[in-house]
């Protein structure tokens, strides 16, 4: 294949319009529908599942399967109690960051549609500078401009419903992509950019593919838990995000180095199967693709760890596209390493045959 640009308008329309769109964890199914509309060209059909994870699938009645996989779900904010002056206070849907709450605007998730409001914040003058006190669950909360109680519950707002931040698709200096939730819906979209270009150069599989866009990873695994039972691979390849660590305040020697621009990075941890990171790193080696590794502990903390535990065992690897400031309303990812992590997925599944175990004892 040549190293062509694979990024083009259209994609990064598409991109744009899907990182815009709020997908929480529980609520991605809208998401889900504009992923699955710009896959329906390059895949032979759908399974979708009660919780909301959609598969495109490319030679269904093949047995021999190979999954790839992303998530498509956002960190957001539940209404957890709403005081008698009109103030809501939050819990946690994933990992979302307390410390940069205050100032931001929010969209409450209604029947009614969307209610604005605003994460408020004491002003400066009013503060003790002897004792500032750091944003926490237990001290942030949202004005929606209500007087009371009733006024909020009267907009739609009630205990349950979900919270999601506005801020929107941004390109910085030509080349850097910036967006809440690209974590990791921009797994989503690199895979949906594989099968495209399968599809655009007319490649046939010996296998069954499944890319897989998983719900509910934000929360502990969970659409990647329900799916593999469903799909039954052979082999998983996972792509999510992991951490720059370049910038202030990471410490190196605990997180390692891994850094925006550099390429791909490929994960050893004991969910990874060694042998199918082994073909991943030749297949990069091979057509010249940048990598870097990254060590992971007990648990790599991706959707990983749940298709490698599943069915008795699935061999699995993990490609990562590295980010800054995750969980913040600014992540922000390189272009060229979304397009590397695109290729070296679309290349690795070009050396895999039906039948393969990748096991240790053959």
């Amino acid at each position: 294949m040549s190293t062509k640009k694979i990024l083009n308008k259209k994609s990064i329309d598409f991109l744009e319009k899907y990182l815009n769109n709020p997908s929480p964890t529980g609520y991605e199914w809208e998401g889900q529908k504009l992923w699955m509309e710009y896959l329906k060209p390059y895949v032979d059909t759908f399974i979708t599942d009660t919780y909301g994870t959609a598969v495109g699938v490319i030679n269904p009645d093949a047995k021999y399967k190979v999954v790839i996989e992303g998530h498509s779900d956002e960190i957001s904010w539940y209404v957890n109690y709403i005081t008698d002056n009109g103030l809501i206070y939050v819990i946690r849907n994933g990992g979302s960051d307390h410390q940069i709450a205050p100032s931001k605007w929010v969209d409450i998730h209604t029947k009614n549609g969307i209610v604005k409001g605003v994460f408020g914040w004491p002003a400066i003058h009013t503060r003790d500078k002897s004792k500032e006190e750091s944003p926490k669950l237990d001290n942030i909360f949202i004005d929606v401009g209500a007087k009371d109680k009733a006024e909020v519950e009267k907009m739609g707002v009630h205990v349950g419903c979900v919270i999601t931040y506005p801020d929107t698709f941004q390109i910085l200096n030509k080349d850097k992509f910036v967006c809440r939730a690209i974590d990791n819906r921009v797994g989503g979209f690199m895979i949906a950019e594989v099968a495209k270009l399968l599809k655009e150069n007319k490649k046939s599989l010996p296998f069954g593919l499944y890319i897989t866009n998983s719900v509910q990873e934000e929360i502990g695994l969970k659409g990647a838990e329900m799916i593999t039972e469903r799909i039954k691979p052979n082999i998983a390849i996972i792509t999510d995000v992991c951490h720059d660590t370049t910038t202030p305040m990471i410490e190196k020697k605990k997180e390692g180095h891994t850094e925006i621009g550099a390429g791909p990075v490929i994960s050893y941890a004991p969910a990874v199967q060694n042998k199918l990171r082994e073909r991943i790193i030749e297949t990069a080696e091979a057509k010249e693709i940048p990598f870097q590794r990254m060590a992971a502990s007990r648990f790599t903390g991706t959707d990983t760890d749940a298709f490698a535990y599943s069915n008795g065992g699935v061999a699995s690897a993990l490609i990562s596209l590295p980010l800054r400031y995750m969980h913040t309303t600014v992540e922000t990812v390189h272009s060229d390493d979304v397009e590397n992590v695109i290729r070296l997925i679309y290349e690795t599944l070009l050396t895999i045959k039906e039948g393969e175990t990748f096991s240790y004892f053959e």
